[in-house]
């Protein structure tokens, strides 16, 4: 019994470091951030798309909170991932490298109140109930939390599963604030007509990224990333664009090749981060 129960141990182990064929299909792993209806609504044409120009089949696999999402790509069911949950100093060891990612201005790490709060200042928020996504979100709970704690802040981190999910405890006055990414807070509040106030709005990080598996066969890469980066000067690949951006409330700005030296400044946040990394 010993040795059949450590025979299934190996097994076990083995599907979850590599449970892809590297000839395809491919998952593609998206960090959640909204509901999943509007998460598959916003994805799934642009991965077709993609999957068509790249002549490749790109599946598209997101779970209920971003966390979850990350450890999918942790245990080895992604071959590809829109992330920037995986600098951290073990994730980094997975091997996974950047490609691509978001043609705008990048993202900081933000604390906010509704616009009508009594709350005025970040000490204000001690001992009090602060939502974020999730122990795994880099601007939407590492920065901001570790801004916090760096002033002597101490909140009471209240976890929600999504930045969207987040925003809506702060809406509903469950939480006094919430730790969110800028441009998602941007977004939501546009689509949504939310007046809001920033408390807390950290350094620019580049926005999530296109990052590749290394078992990923390079001819694959190289055609998925040029499809990627093509895709904004394509008509056919701008209408997706457009459309997609419409369903949150964003601009259809595309992606741009990018590397792993675009991404230092996050793996240099987690060498003297306050905040324990998980």
């Amino acid at each position: 019994m010993r040795i059949l129960f450590f025979i299934l141990t190996q097994l076990f182990c083995i599907c979850a470091a590599f449970a892809w064929d590297p000839t395809g299909p491919y998952p593609f792993g998206i960090l959640t951030h909204r509901s999943v209806t509007l998460t598959a609504e916003y994805w799934n044409p642009i991965l077709t798309y993609v999957g068509k120009k790249a002549n490749v089949q790109l599946n598209l696999r997101f779970a209920r909170t971003a966390n979850e999402s990350t450890d999918m790509a942790t245990t080895g069911q992604i071959a590809f991932a829109y992330t920037n949950h995986l600098f951290t100093p073990e994730r980094d060891k997975l091997g996974f490298t950047v490609i691509a990612r978001p043609n705008d201005d990048g993202i900081r790490g933000q604390i906010v109140v509704t616009m009508n709060s009594p709350i005025q200042s970040l000490h204000e928020l001690d001992g009090q109930q602060v939502a974020f996504a999730n122990p795994y979100g880099f601007t939407g709970y590492y920065v901001p939390y570790d801004a916090l704690l760096h002033l002597g802040i101490n909140p009471k981190p209240v976890f929600a599963g999504t930045q969207e999910a987040a925003i809506g405890q702060l809406i509903h006055n469950q939480v006094v604030a919430a730790g969110v990414n800028s441009q998602v807070m941007a977004d939501f509040a546009k689509r949504e007509q939310l007046s809001y106030r920033i408390l807390y709005s950290s350094n620019l990080y580049n926005d999530l990224c296109i990052m590749v598996h290394p078992k990923v066969p390079p001819t694959i890469v190289q055609t998925v990333r040029k499809a990627f980066i093509e895709m904004k000067d394509d008509p056919e690949g701008r209408a997706v664009l457009e459309e997609s951006a419409r369903l949150i409330g964003s601009r259809a700005s595309g992606f741009i090749s990018a590397n792993d030296k675009d991404y230092e400044n996050y793996r240099n946040f987690f060498r003297t981060t306050l905040v324990p990394v998980k």
